[in-house]
């Protein structure tokens, strides 16, 4: 484990639209070319900080996404960084086309920030639930995916995007969530951190569920520890089970190197992502894995269905994506592992 660079287990609970929204005062502050823009809703993407603070770069377009993307290609163009918020569901929902057109193929340097992304968003429902976005965004030539894992890892994505000189698509969710990683905690476009070392199997994380697979990996150590006969667990497929845990918090450009380090250290691999199974994280780790070093995996994601209404974590197991998912999608990679060695 990142030794003194992540807390866990965490009990301080933060939300990402926080540290987004903190960030991005901040970046008022130190840069005067910083501009945001929003779809009437301030206050839940926690724009309205900055909207207070700079009101002369603060832009409320209303409920208008897709003139909300042109007008932000249009500053860009003219030498400012535009910070365009709303929810995901929406943005790039709704206004994929001049996502597409007017930022991503004319590379103009837009940050577009999707905010009450995933089921987590709970009563508002299936239409307010954005589980497309990542494979959506994944596909645009230009545009950097980022999904980041905590308050404080969307304050240095924010950041690190206003730097970055291109498109830039940030997606994160309402709820707030265990806030695990710390100012040393290390971040960077396009790169993949190991949050703890395993043997086993490589669980990719991927945003706010990162948290539940360093609960399953550290619970899953335990009950080695408890179990006793090794060599007969492993025969059963039961425990004793290492889980390396590697956070993806950049989809694209995907950290392939180290994605390759660890699956031929592990030779099986779990991704975990609040997000369809199809073209998000998994689609990201199997493609990587099918072009270079073919590797059994499994997917813990929102399986082909759309979502309902009700309560954040109630969603998240009613659709396969808690602890209990995650820890039998581990058994049956494994399971696999060992088909595949004896043969």
């Amino acid at each position: 484990m990142l030794d003194g660079k992540i807390v866990f287990p965490s009990s301080e609970m933060k939300g990402c639209r926080d540290g987004f929204g903190e960030a991005l005062v901040e970046l008022g502050a130190e840069n005067p070319e910083v501009v945001a823009l929003c779809a009437d809703l301030t206050e839940s993407t926690r724009v309205e900080k900055f909207a207070r603070a700079y009101s002369e770069r603060f832009v409320e377009v209303g409920v208008a996404e897709q003139n909300m993307m042109g007008v932000a290609a249009g500053l860009a163009l003219s030498g400012k960084i535009p910070f365009i918020a709303s929810y995901a569901t929406f943005s790039p929902g709704r206004n994929f086309d001049q996502l597409r057109v007017s930022v991503c193929y004319s590379n103009t340097n837009v940050k577009v920030i999707g905010a009450h992304a995933g089921i987590s968003v709970g009563a508002d429902g299936a239409t307010h639930q954005a589980l497309e976005d990542l494979a959506m965004t994944r596909v645009l030539p230009n545009l950097v995916v980022i999904s980041p894992a905590d308050y404080e890892e969307t304050k240095k994505a924010v950041k690190a995007a206003a730097a970055w000189q291109g498109p830039v698509y940030i997606r994160f969710g309402r709820e707030k969530t265990p806030a695990f990683t710390t100012a040393e905690t290390p971040f960077e476009i396009g790169k993949a951190q190991v949050l703890r070392e395993g043997a086993d199997v490589t669980i990719f994380g991927t945003g706010p569920l990162l948290y539940k697979c360093l609960q399953v990996a550290e619970e899953m150590s335990n009950e080695q520890s408890s179990m006793g006969n090794q060599s007969l667990m492993r025969n059963n497929g039961m425990s004793d089970i290492s889980c390396e845990v590697v956070n993806v918090s950049t989809l694209k450009p995907l950290d392939v190197a180290a994605v390759m380090l660890s699956a031929r250290r592990t030779g099986a691999v779990v991704t975990v992502e609040e997000h369809q199974v199809t073209g998000g994280l998994f689609g990201a780790i199997a493609e990587c894995l099918g072009q270079n070093f073919p590797t059994p995996i499994e997917a813990v994601g929102m399986p082909n269905q759309f979502g309902e209404s009700g309560k954040p974590e109630e969603l998240l197991e009613k659709y396969g994506m808690g602890t209990g998912a995650i820890k039998e999608a581990v058994r049956k990679v494994l399971s696999r592992k060992r088909k595949v060695n004896e043969n």
